[in-house]
């Protein structure tokens, strides 16, 4: 008769280790989600939080530290598109020599940007993006951008676009089509009379936790 096979034990799973200082520094008054993220007095900066925001917020939502994947912008286009040509509005590549991503050290000025288009930008049908990012040694999964407008506390357009997965340690390329929105007479007029009075929030995700926050400020007027 036939020895009894042996079975081998079945092979144990390497457990994944979280990147260094999950879960990120929570901010306000120090309340963290069990599952690690952040919280603004009792809620959970989630991108439904985000989306349902009514007006630019007044302070930024994470702290610098929360980046815990190493992500750093390097270079970023904007483009004005219409179906026979493209413009380039705005073009900036950061300095290889300059510091890595900003740290809670740092002003949060360094996440505000200003830009001052003037009023032709408004007749664009259509604006395209380039963003140019490098990440460290984790992978990014669910990568997502929610970027809001508002002139004063009215909301004109939203948008939300996300990347599935982004390998480790690479150089990686963004592009996004915005469709420039219908806007109110008055309110396109605002705009363009009250430099300064219209602002954006761009909140970054990477698995529904937020890991970055920036902000800007626009100029479409003559001067």
């Amino acid at each position: 008769s036939r020895s009894p096979r042996l079975k081998r034990p079945p092979r144990a799973r390497r457990a994944l280790r979280p990147p260094p200082g999950w879960p990120p520094p929570s901010v306000g008054r120090g309340d963290e989600r069990p599952c690690g993220g952040v919280l603004v007095g009792r809620m959970a900066v989630t991108p439904e939080y985000v989306n349902m925001l009514a007006a630019p917020t007044e302070t930024f939502l994470c702290p610098m530290s929360a980046n815990i994947y190493n992500i750093d912008f390097t270079a970023f286009k904007i483009r004005a598109l219409d179906e026979t040509q493209e413009f380039t509005l705005f073009e900036v590549r950061k300095d290889p020599s300059e510091e890595p991503p900003p740290n809670d050290d740092m002003d949060d000025s360094v996440r505000t940007i200003r830009y001052h288009f003037g009023p032709s930008f408004l007749e664009w049908p259509t604006i395209g993006t380039m963003l140019e990012f490098a990440n460290g040694e984790y992978p990014l999964h669910n990568f997502r951008m929610i970027e809001r407008h508002y002139y004063r506390n009215i909301l004109i357009k939203s948008y939300d676009f996300s990347m599935p997965f982004v390998i480790p340690n690479t150089v990686n390329t963004w592009e996004v089509i915005y469709t420039m929105p219908e806007m109110d007479p008055a309110v396109k007029e605002g705009i363009i009379s009250c430099p300064w009075e219209t602002r954006s929030d761009s909140f970054y995700f990477v698995n529904e936790q937020l890991v970055m926050h920036n902000k800007a400020d626009y100029n479409y007027s003559d001067a």
